[in-house]
């Protein structure tokens, strides 16, 4: 099978079992939509994406983003792009201008950056804050127990455009105590998107309520070993 086809059937097989898990917990396929990680991959492995319907996609790094998606939403202007790494403040502008959603607002520093951006620039990409749902030292995103103030601040204070939380489990426990606490955290604040699930856990993401699931590996093949990113 050529890489295309392969791509175009690894895509048929993870929607298909998005609706399988979503009809398992009484859901509809259509409220979960897929995020396809594209971090590391050249633009002909997304070409072949797009070409199997695929019009969501997520980058970890906004300068790779930048050299790669200009030219792919040139010719397909329905394409629509995602952070789901970690944003520098010096990184904000081109962000604000590339991304129609930032997945992963940890700090404010950072929300008070994205604010002052988006009054500028008049481009508002929604906004989720990525909770440190494990309180992994190593991993971004606000603690449980800190998501409070930063939600009040973004939602109340400067009025970001929040729709929802991010997280990444600890990869060596079970992921869906830590889906459940996010869902939980999500229902708390009054924030609709959630975005968890990778290629190993996405379904039990979905049966835990996620709207958005992120999938790299599953869909474009595995990347180099040396890559930490999210899978």
């Amino acid at each position: 099978m050529n890489p295309q086809a392969t791509i175009a059937a690894n895509l048929a097989e993870i929607s298909g079992r998005i609706a399988t898990a979503a009809g398992a917990c009484g859901r509809r396929a259509a409220e979960v939509a897929l995020v396809a990680v594209s971090k590391t991959q050249p633009p002909e492995a997304i070409e072949a994406a797009v070409a199997a319907g695929q019009m969501l996609f997520g980058e970890n790094r906004v300068q790779e983003a930048a050299a790669k998606f200009p030219a792919l939403r040139q010719r397909h202007p329905g394409l629509r792009l995602h952070l789901i790494g970690p944003l520098q403040t010096n990184k904000i502008r081109d962000a604000v201008a590339l991304f129609d959603a930032i997945e992963t607002v940890d700090r404010e520093k950072l929300a008070r950056g994205l604010a002052a951006e988006m009054a500028r620039s008049g481009r508002r990409p929604d906004c989720l804050i990525q909770v440190n749902v494990g309180g992994e030292l190593q991993k971004a995103g606000v603690l449980p127990d800190e998501l409070a103030p930063l939600v009040a601040l973004c939602r109340d204070q400067l009025a970001l455009p929040l729709t929802g939380l991010m997280a990444i489990p600890p990869v060596d426990q079970p992921a869906a105590p830590y889906f459940a606490m996010l869902a939980e955290l999500a229902r708390r604040h009054r924030l609709p998107a959630l975005s968890m699930g990778m290629s190993g856990d996405f379904e039990a993401a979905v049966r835990a309520g996620a709207t958005l699931v992120r999938v790299g590996t599953a869909i474009f093949g595995a990347r180099p070993a040396a890559d930490p990113g999210p899978r």
